[in-house]
């Protein structure tokens, strides 16, 4: 055999394509669809719910028996006072 044939059949093996096989997936002719990159953020982590208890209102008189006497500042409601009397203080509650 001549070297320009050896070299023929090299050149014709190498462009031809080879045997048949069974199709394995990957890319082939078809249409193409075209994904956007779509971001996603890190996880978000939320706390347990917190609870606040409402304000209570503040009262500016103190209620002690038959006394009635103003605050020097005022306090939440309900909470423990006193008004002076003639024979000492007396307690009571804010409202």
């Amino acid at each position: 055999m001549s070297r320009a044939l050896i070299v023929l059949i090299a050149v014709a093996t190498a462009i031809l394509p080879g045997t048949a096989h069974a199709w394995r997936g990957g890319y082939g002719w078809g249409p193409v669809f075209v994904v956007p990159p779509i971001y996603v953020g890190p996880p978000v982590y939320y706390g347990a719910p917190a609870y606040y208890p409402p304000p209570r209102p503040l009262g500016e008189a103190c209620y002690a028996g038959a006394y009635v006497c103003p605050l020097d500042q005022p306090g939440p409601a309900g909470a423990p006072c006193s008004c002076p009397t003639n024979t000492g203080r007396a307690g009571g509650r804010i409202g």
